[in-house]
């Protein structure tokens, strides 16, 4: 993979500096005193007439096309957003981004960024720096994890948008049968057990991807550690936390649940549409998986495919802890905003930036396309929690949720974890974690590649 210039300042593990928060106010005159100073200098750069931006977007269901047409119109004429497709992959999307950025593509003013790989680009300098009143403005009411996946070395370089979290999903009538009280937290041990009092299932993303690695990191942060314990100033030196007692106790949980015999027959390569439809089944008992599930089986209703006693009898609390003494760290996703740094329309894109994010936009794609929005205030609409009863706990979800490993070297990182960590179901918790371990150092000082 092209290398990012540069490489990571030193600095301490994630759970030993304080979690990022927002950026320091500048004393500005008021929000929309700024709007009108980012336009003002904005139009002074170009040569007049309306400007197009051009917003490289992930594929979803013609959300972000609407957003884009609406801030067109907001424009009022002075830029225009046209949008790109960007792969299906969350990889290919990062590949083809780096690719045209290292040859400093002044096509792309606007990028929808999985935030794994913001550390990466804004390293590689390929991020323009957000302006502190901008800063300012794009995290409010935003929560905490969405801020912490848009920041590198104590700086937000991203603008939150959506941001996405995995809820615990179970079926009533199993807990009810199992015995279970869902109103308190539940331990991984105790989800397994009442699956296997009750003969359904616990459906698990164990498929070899980047799904692997979400459930990786989220058991290690739900017991208290972190993937990187400390950076260093080269990327081998790096210390890792997979051999740590928090690696060692996720890597239990993840051997005790693929040998518990309630994670289904395809367990191994199942994802997360291969979870759902194991849940929409007769053997369905709990599920971790992303909010998309809750629209999917509606869906399934209207379509005939799926009775309407099966989300009758869906339930949702938050993600299953470790430990039951320490609340779980759920795994966060979504996207965030990057603005080119070789964009001829800088000062236009982070103005059209603060207008895809706004609070109405977030509203109406959460509603339309299922993606939860960044700002906690948005889950106090009344129409977002018509379509989503799941809000409240989806908002609590996010403001624990924890970002996978913020770091430069993502992919090798994951790709790493990928590889030793599958199948989960001969994962040994005293051999797993220190090879993996060894691994990731390896292709980090060139020694072995993926």
């Amino acid at each position: 993979m092209p290398e990012a210039p540069g490489l990571p300042r030193a600095g301490a593990s994630r759970a030993a500096r304080p979690r990022p928060g927002r950026p320091r106010r500048r004393g500005v005159a008021g929000a929309a005193a700024a709007l009108v100073a980012a336009g003002t200098l904005a139009a002074c750069g170009s040569d007049g007439g309306t400007q197009t931006l051009t917003w490289y977007i992930n594929p979803d269901s013609g959300g972000q096309a609407e957003i884009a047409s609406r801030c067109t119109d907001a424009a009022d004429g002075r830029y225009r957003i046209t949008v790109s497709q960007l792969p299906r992959d969350s990889p290919s999307q990062r590949e083809q981004l780096v690719r045209r950025l290292a040859a400093e593509d002044d096509s792309i003013d606007i990028m929808s960024l999985d935030p794994p790989y913001i550390p990466e680009f804004a390293q590689a300098g390929f991020l323009a720096p957000v302006p502190d009143d901008v800063a300012d403005r794009v995290t409010e009411d935003v929560v905490q994890s969405a801020i912490e996946g848009s920041t590198w070395d104590d700086q937000l370089v991203a603008v939150p948008f959506w941001a996405n979290t995995q809820l615990l999903w179970y079926r009533k009538s199993v807990v009810e049968e199992a015995g279970l009280d869902m109103s308190q937290p539940v331990t991984w041990e105790q989800v397994v057990e009442a699956a296997r009092s009750t003969g359904t299932t616990v459906s698990v993303q164990g498929i070899r991807s980047e799904s692997l690695t979400v459930w990786v990191n989220a058991l290690i942060e739900s017991a208290g550690g972190s993937v990187i314990e400390e950076e260093a100033e080269a990327p081998e030196d790096y210390q890792f936390g997979l051999t740590s007692e928090a690696g060692v106790r996720a890597a239990e949980v993840l051997q005790m649940i693929s040998d518990s015999g309630t994670v289904g027959p395809a367990f191994t390569t199942a994802n997360e549409d291969s979870n759902a439809t194991q849940f929409e089944g007769e053997t369905g008992g709990f599920m971790v998986n992303w909010p998309f599930v809750w629209p999917r089986a509606q869906s399934g209703v209207e379509a005939g495919t799926l009775d309407q006693s099966v989300p009758d009898d869906y339930g949702w609390a938050l993600y299953p802890r470790v430990d039951a003494d320490q609340e779980s760290a759920p795994p966060y996703g979504g996207i965030n905003l990057g603005i080119g740094a070789f964009s001829r329309n800088v000062d236009f894109a982070f103005e059209a930036a603060e207008c895809i994010v706004s609070e109405e936009n977030q509203a109406y794609y959460f509603t339309t396309n299922g993606n939860p929005a960044a700002k906690s205030t948005v889950f106090d609409d009344p129409d977002v929690v018509d379509v989503f009863p799941q809000a409240p706990v989806i908002r609590q979800s996010l403001e624990q949720a924890a970002p996978r490993p913020l770091t430069p070297y993502y992919s090798e990182v994951s790709g790493s974890i990928q590889r030793d960590y599958h199948p989960t179901t001969a994962v040994d918790p005293e051999a797993t974690p220190e090879r993996a371990t060894d691994l990731i150092t390896a292709v980090l000082s060139g020694e072995e590649l993926l």
